[in-house]
């Protein structure tokens, strides 16, 4: 439970701020907000009003999110722990607002609200691949990471060849096949990353000028 929360925080509060932003440049690229970057103060109440404006989703989303039963039914649940998942939702926004507006400062590079999704999206890959959880699938209880799924199948069981082919393939729990595809997109993109084309320009009133 408590390992779902956090990740659903993650993604409220990612999702909102990423949409409150998009909503806001969109209003002021068309016209529909008067706002003039280049003025301090407007600035300030721009950056205040996106700041707001998240916090206000992350609260709408964390009820969304607890009364729609994603954490089970909120009757049974209770009045007082409904309370305190919808803080801790709002708390993790606070926290997720605060580290942006450190990023933005300059302490740190890039975007906040990117680095926090490539964060959560890396904490999944992680966890899908070495969680020491165990699970009960019917044939017995199993390792949820893929990694340690695949050494426990490979010690445990008799036959070596249904144990690989379990860990590659199984459909129940992440397997190992999901774990190399997504390395190898990620080494794909980190190689394609570094291509570099250099395509010479030339002026049309200086002959001879690159």
């Amino acid at each position: 439970m408590t390992r779902l929360i956090s990740l659903s925080s993650d993604f409220v509060l990612n999702y909102a701020e990423c949409y409150i932003k998009q909503v806001i440049q969109l209003l002021v690229g068309t016209k529909q907000l008067e706002i003039n970057i280049e003025d301090p103060k407007d600035r300030a109440l721009y950056n205040c009003a996106q700041k707001l404006l998240g916090l206000f989703i992350t609260l709408f989303e964390a009820c969304l999110y607890v009364f729609s039963g994603m954490y089970g039914d909120w009757r049974a649940l209770g009045t007082g722990n409904c309370l305190l998942i919808i803080t801790q939702l709002c708390f993790a926004g606070l926290i997720v607002l605060l580290l942006d507006e450190l990023l933005q400062k300059g302490y740190g590079m890039g975007s906040g609200i990117s680095l926090f999704i490539a964060t959560n999206i890396c904490e999944n890959i992680i966890w899908k691949a070495f969680s020491p959880t165990t699970i009960n699938v019917g044939t017995g209880p199993e390792f949820e990471g893929a990694v340690i799924a695949f050494f426990y199948l490979i010690i445990t069981r008799q036959n070596k060849m249904a144990a690989l082919r379990e860990a590659f393939y199984r459909k129940n729990l992440p397997n190992l096949t999901n774990f190399m595809a997504t390395v190898i997109v990620f080494l794909v993109v980190i190689y394609v990353q570094g291509f570099k084309v250099e395509l010479p320009l030339k002026h049309t009133k200086y002959r001879g000028t690159r």
